[in-house]
C-alpha cells in the first residue's frame, strides 16, 4: 500500500509542479499583454476581449436578472401606492355620489311638498322627521314642529303625495304623529269608483284595511281611496292610496305616502267647524223684511 503511494506521488508531483509552471508563465504572459504600450498589442488585447467577454455573460446572468427583479419589485409597489390613492379616490366620491344623491332626494321632496294641490282655505307647517318609534305595537314618527309653530293634536299630516297620519300628542318643541298603520287609527274614506264610503282600520302592517263596506263587491284593487272629511277627522279629499287585495283575500289600501322615507312632513292646518245648538236656525230671519223661512220639528201622532 505504501508503496503504491510512493508511485503516485512519483508520477503527479512533477506533473503539478509543471502545471503550476504553465500557470505562472500564463500569468506573467498576460500580465506582459497588459502592461505594453503598443498599437498592436492593443488591437490583439481588443481581439482577445471581444472574444471572451461576449461568452462571460453567463457569469452576468444572475446579477441581470437580480437587478431585473429589484426593478420589477420598485413597480409592484408604485403600483400598490397608486392601487390605494385610487381606493381612497373612488371612497370619497362615492361619499360624494351619496351626498348628492340624499340632496336631489330631499330636494326633490321638498318640489313634491310645493306641488301638492290642496285646499286653498288649508295652510300649513313644514316639519322634519327626528325619530322613528316604529314597533310592532306603535308606529309614530316624532316632528321638529310643536306649540311654538301653533300644532294641534288631531290635525293632519302629509308628506309629498299623500296622507300620513295625525298629531297625537304636542310638545312645546316638537310633536308626535301617528301614522294610518298603527293599531290605534281609524279614519272615514271614500272609495273612488263606487263612491262607497268606509274606515280605514290600521293594523301595523303596510297596507291597512278596509272595513264597514256596504258592497265589497263594486270596489276593484287599484279604485282611488281620499279621506271623506266626516266626522271632522281629517279634511276631505285628501289622498291616501289605491285599494289592493292582500294575501288574505281582503281589501286593503296600498299608501301613496312613502312610510319607508319619511323625511319632510306637512301639518295641514285645520279651521274648527261651525257647531249648530240649534237647528231651527239654520235659516235665519231677513232683516231686510223679506220672506223668513223657520224650521219647525213636527212629531208624529201615528202610533
Amino acid at each position: 500500500m505504501a508503496r503504491e503511494n510512493q508511485r503516485e506521488d512519483a508520477y503527479f508531483a512533477p506533473l503539478r509542479r509543471l502545471l503550476i509552471g504553465v500557470l505562472l508563465f500564463l500569468l506573467l504572459a498576460i500580465f506582459l499583454v497588459w502592461r505594453i504600450d503598443s498599437p498592436r498589442v492593443e488591437r490583439f488585447r481588443s481581439a482577445v476581449l471581444d472574444r471572451v467577454v461576449p461568452s462571460m455573460e453567463w457569469v452576468m446572468a444572475p446579477v441581470s436578472g437580480l437587478t431585473r427583479i429589484a426593478s420589477d419589485f420598485q413597480s409592484y409597489q408604485r403600483l400598490l401606492e397608486q392601487n390605494a390613492d385610487l381606493r381612497r379616490e373612488l371612497q370619497q366620491m362615492k361619499a360624494w355620489r351619496e351626498a348628492a344623491l340624499q340632496l336631489e332626494q330631499e330636494n326633490a321632496k321638498l318640489l313634491d311638498l310645493n306641488n301638492v294641490q290642496l285646499d286653498p282655505s288649508l295652510t300649513y307647517v313644514t316639519g322634519i322627521v327626528l325619530a322613528d318609534s316604529g314597533s310592532p305595537y306603535r308606529q309614530s314618527v316624532l316632528l321638529n314642529v310643536g306649540e311654538r309653530d301653533g300644532i294641534r293634536d288631531g290635525w293632519a299630516v302629509m308628506d309629498g303625495i299623500g296622507l300620513v297620519g295625525r298629531i297625537a300628542g304636542v310638545g312645546q318643541e316638537t310633536s308626535r304623529v301617528l301614522l294610518l298603520t298603527d293599531t290605534s287609527s281609524r279614519i272615514p274614506i271614500i272609495i273612488q269608483g263606487s263612491g262607497q264610503r268606509a274606515l280605514l282600520i290600521g293594523d301595523n302592517s303596510k297596507n291597512p284595511l278596509i272595513e264597514f263596506l256596504e258592497s265589497p263587491d263594486s270596489v276593484r284593487p287599484g279604485d282611488r281611496v281620499i279621506s271623506s272629511g266626516d266626522g271632522g277627522v281629517f279634511p276631505a279629499d285628501l289622498l291616501v292610496g289605491q285599494v289592493v287585495l292582500g294575501n288574505d283575500r281582503r281589501l286593503r289600501v296600498r299608501m301613496s305616502a312613502d312610510y319607508e322615507r319619511l323625511e319632510f312632513l306637512r301639518v295641514l292646518r285645520s279651521q274648527p267647524r261651525e257647531s249648530i245648538e240649534n237647528t231651527g236656525e239654520l235659516l235665519s230671519p231677513d232683516t231686510d223684511g223679506g220672506p223668513s223661512f223657520t224650521i219647525t220639528p213636527q212629531l208624529s201622532t201615528d202610533g
